[in-house]
Order: structure tokens, then C-alpha cells, then sequence
């Protein structure tokens, strides 16, 4: 692979035009890009999928449905305020972490995580907030393989402590549940508070949908594990709080936009890369030295085979074996617009296969 360039293009700094013609059963919207023309069917009832200020910015959270992939064409961004995406229905904890990040936003639930890309991409949403790594679960393989696939940009991250409640419908007591719902990472993370209870573990998408699903269905033998505004937003009962296992539970977001941000250097900058090296004893060992030699911390290195060719032959191998071609994921505590981490990109760029820049950014040092 030729040696890639480790800067990446903004996107256009202003949206496709739309045009709506109307009539009194449907209209059509038509988006205008670059030599695209795309028609979608806008149907009034369906409004809260696409979501406007004037149909959603006085609407109770919990009316708000995910985005799905056949929301994502027709739709176009107002420009009233700050839309963030996120992954999952109102309550998640993604939702928490999107409000840290831009306190007076306006969120969009989507139904997945590249839904949440393409909201972006596609003008219904300013940013998009995703987990990266949580701190016992380790890191969300999906979204770094999204970071690569799409052309967003990381503008900031954000660290949200995470406190899980066991949530049921009110008359509920702990004596009557069977079995509880919620992710299997939330299910896990509370091991010893769920096996005291002798209830059945039903994992589902998310944790907030698993309350809405209690909360809706009006069930009196099922609690879910989420958070203390899913107990808000879907008014449950809080049967028990902190039930999780270890109180040391992070999660680390990112901040996601269609265009990079400037680096500074009167703050903390953190910068995260991606690149690919030849086969050969060392090669990983010379490209952290670029680092090492110029005092750059790094804060997280982490390996993924490359899903288009995931196996490599090695040149002269005459047994027929071939072995993974990795990517590296690269976390460093440097600005870019610090020479010194210009500098160490420049040697990497040497020998890298292929190297890119997904951003440099402010790092969250408060925790919520």
C-alpha cells in the first residue's frame, strides 16, 4: 500500500439546499448535493424521525425515536442550535455524555452507531458523541472500525463515570422480580448484586431501551439496569442505586464532527492516529521510538487486523503460511500544533504503510 497522507480534507462548511413542494396528503423533499438528487417521501405523522427544532425542541425526551437508516436521506439540517447524535433511546448514558459535552444541546437518539456517523455526514446532526473504551470492558472494536470507514473528525472527548440503578415499575419490590433486562456490559458489570437476587439475565441493544421496555409493557416481575434519568424519563421506581460491582466505572466518548478543530497549545491536547506497517522483526519498536525519542506519553496503542485484507504473505515464505496485516489505533498526550508531534508524524510517514490523522483534540480531565 502507498504511503498514505496523514491530514484529512474538511468537509463542505455548508449544507445541501433543500427544496419542499407540498401538497395536502404528502410533499417531497428533494436534497441538493454534488451531482446526487435524492427524493424521499416526507410524511407529516412521521416528523419526530426527522428531528426539527419545530417539531421536537418542546417535545417530552421521551418521545424522541431513534433514527434508522431509512430516516437518514431525506433529512436536512435547520441550523437551530447544537444537534448531537448518539447511540441508543433517551435516558442512555450516551445521552448523559452527549449533555456534558454540549450542555445546551439538543440530542438525536439513532437506532446504531453508524446511523449516528451518518447523521452527521448527512447534516441532521452538528456532532455525534460514541464510546470508545470503557474501563473494565475495554474498548468498542465497532466504532474505531466507523472512525476509519467514514470521514469524521475527533473534536474532544469526554469521560463519564457510570452508575448503574435497578429500575422497576412503582409497586415493585426486589422479592417479586424473575428476571432482569439490560446490556450485557451493564449486565455484567453488576455480577454480585444480580446472582444475590437469583433473577433470570436477559441482555437487549442498550440499557435505557431495556427501561422503556419495562416501562412500556407495564411489567411487575422484570426491572432493568440503567441509569437514574432512564428512572426519570420512563418514570420507574429506583429499587436499588451504585449496584455496580466496581465503583471505578468509565467510560471515555468521543467527539465527533464533519470538520477538525484547530489544535492549540494552552491546554491539554491529545492527538489519535491510525497507521500500518511492513511485516519485519522491529517495525513496531521503530515506530514507537518516533515517539519515545521526542518525550511524547502515549495513552493507548491498540491492535485490529484490516478487514478488506485481513491476511498477508510474507515475501520468500515458501510454506504457504500468512499472517494477520494489522492497523494500530494510537492515543498520544501532544497537540498538532506542537512541533514536536509534527515532527514525530514526519518520521512515522517514513515507513508507514499507511498513516492518518482521525484528530487532536482537548482532553477531558473532569469526570462526571
Amino acid at each position: 500500500m502507498a504511503t498514505g497522507a496523514y491530514f484529512l480534507t474538511p468537509s463542505p462548511r455548508h449544507p445541501p439546499s433543500t427544496t419542499i413542494s407540498s401538497s395536502s396528503s404528502s410533499c417531497q423533499i428533494k436534497l441538493f448535493t454534488t451531482g446526487i438528487s435524492i427524493q424521499t417521501k416526507y410524511e407529516p405523522h412521521r416528523r419526530r424521525t426527522i428531528p426539527k427544532t419545530s417539531c421536537c425542541a418542546n417535545s417530552p425526551s421521551q418521545n424522541k425515536r431513534p433514527l434508522t437508516s431509512t430516516d437518514i436521506t431525506g433529512s436536512s439540517k435547520d441550523g437551530a442550535g447544537i444537534r448531537v447524535a448518539y447511540q441508543g433511546v433517551s435516558g442512555a448514558y450516551s445521552e448523559s455524555a452527549a449533555e456534558k459535552a454540549y450542555p445546551n444541546c439538543e440530542t438525536v437518539p439513532c437506532e446504531q452507531f453508524d446511523i449516528a456517523f451518518q447523521a452527521v455526514e448527512n447534516w441532521i446532526a452538528d456532532r455525534a458523541v460514541l464510546p470508545a473504551e470503557n474501563s473494565l470492558g475495554g474498548s468498542i472494536h465497532r466504532n474505531y472500525d466507523l472512525l476509519l470507514r467514514h470521514r469524521l473528525h475527533i473534536v474532544g472527548e469526554v469521560q463519564l463515570s457510570v452508575r448503574h440503578c435497578l429500575l422497576a415499575n412503582h409497586g415493585v419490590k426486589l422479592e417479586d422480580l424473575k428476571r432482569v433486562l439490560s446490556h450485557p456490559q451493564a449486565l455484567a458489570q453488576c455480577e454480585h448484586k444480580l446472582t444475590s437476587l437469583h433473577v433470570v439475565r436477559e441482555s437487549v441493544d442498550d440499557t435505557a431501551g431495556a427501561a422503556q421496555f419495562v416501562a412500556l409493557h407495564k411489567l411487575e416481575d422484570t426491572a432493568a439496569v440503567a441509569s437514574i434519568s432512564a428512572a426519570r424519563i420512563y418514570d420507574l421506581n429506583v429499587l436499588a442505586q451504585d449496584i455496580q460491582d466496581d465503583s471505578d466505572n468509565i467510560t471515555r466518548f468521543l467527539m465527533l464532527a464533519r470538520d477538525p478543530i484547530i489544535p492549540g497549545t494552552d491546554r491539554p491536547f491529545k492527538t489519535s492516529i491510525v497507521f500500518s506497517l511492513d511485516e519485519g522483526p522491529g517495525m513496531l519498536y521503530k515506530a514507537l521510538a518516533v515517539f519515545s525519542m521526542r518525550d511524547i506519553n502515549l495513552t493507548k496503542i491498540e491492535s485490529r487486523p484490516q478487514r478488506k485484507r485481513p491476511l498477508l504473505r510474507l515475501v520468500g515464505n515458501n510454506d504457504g503460511l500468512k499472517h494477520f496485516d494489522y492497523l494500530f489505533y494510537c492515543d498520544f498526550e501532544a497537540s498538532m500544533a506542537d512541533h514536536n508531534a509534527q515532527n514525530a508524524l514526519k518520521h512515522l510517514k517514513e515507513f508507514a504503510t499507511f498513516l492518518r490523522v482521525l484528530g487532536s483534540y482537548p482532553m477531558d480531565v473532569n469526570l462526571l
